[in-house]
């Protein structure tokens, strides 16, 4: 797909997002916003994986360490076919293996179960460090959200990463700027996150999250440094793409009423002209 492509079907996914948290009646849909430009780019452009096998040894992996927004992960899945399309409205429905965090015993193309935050990135070591013994070129991606940031956890992966020179590993930081319930500079304030990252030892860049053309480029084999773990600090928008969303901290689990539901979707709807 060309950049045109990707961004159009990720608007798509964006639409398709939100009818089916207004649909459910729940739904984490700022940071689903804020993360769909990542993930479209990752699953239609950069990884390796394969539908028809999702356990297929050599596949690249995705953990998607900010759970809650799972459903973002999960219409993402549907349109690269590892789960029906229609499976998506039943989404938090009794029996649903769609649940409000994504669960790697139900969902095909689920790499590992996550919503606790700050344990996706040591999982994520773990599996770069596996692919180091076994002498595989296959990529490990772990989206993060800059809250989640603050666990100290991540912190310890970050240096064992240096260590073991995981240049197979990627970390992308959802950096919205907000969290449940407050901004993060009113919270924790990590910022400025790439200084830190490269104190570590990391290649670190800031990119554009929702300019898929940079994020393809940074995301490339060629952007890996040989024996250093790569972080992109990808600046984004919580509710990006629906005006009243976009950088409001009320919308981090929110569902809109019938009269926002309309307006958001003609917003986006707009977006894909």
């Amino acid at each position: 797909m060309d950049v045109d492509e990707l961004e159009r079907l990720a608007n798509h996914i964006r639409r398709r997002d939100l009818r089916a948290v207004f649909e459910a009646g729940a739904g984490h849909i700022g940071g689903e916003m804020s993360v769909i430009d990542i993930l479209t780019t990752l699953y239609f452009d950069v990884m390796d994986v394969d539908p028809a096998r999702p356990d297929w040894a050599n596949r690249d992996r995705l953990v998607l360490s900010k759970g809650h927004t799972a459903l973002a992960l999960y219409v993402v899945l549907s349109e690269r076919g590892f789960i029906p399309k229609d499976e998506v409205s039943s989404f938090l429905q009794h029996n649903s293996r769609l649940n409000g965090h994504p669960n790697r015993v139900k969902v095909p193309g689920v790499e590992t179960n996550t919503g606790p935050l700050g344990h996706g990135l040591p999982v994520g070591v773990g599996m770069a460090k596996a692919a180091k013994l076994d002498g595989a070129s296959w990529r490990t991606f772990v989206v993060v959200g800059d809250g989640e940031m603050q666990e100290g956890s991540n912190w310890e992966a970050i240096m064992a990463a240096r260590q073991f020179g995981l240049d197979n590993l990627t970390l992308i930081v959802d950096h919205n700027g907000l969290q449940q319930g407050a901004a993060l500079a009113d919270t924790n304030d990590l910022a400025p996150l790439l200084p830190k990252l490269e104190a570590f030892g990391w290649t670190a860049r800031e990119v554009d999250g929702h300019d898929i053309g940079a994020l393809r480029a940074a995301l490339s084999r060629d952007a890996v440094t040989p024996g250093r773990p790569t972080c992109l600090v990808a600046k984004t928008n919580k509710g990006h793409g629906i005006s009243f969303m976009s950088g409001n901290v009320a919308w981090h689990h929110k569902v809109p009423n019938a009269d926002q539901y309309a307006t958001a979707m003609a917003e986006l709807e707009g977006e894909a002209g």
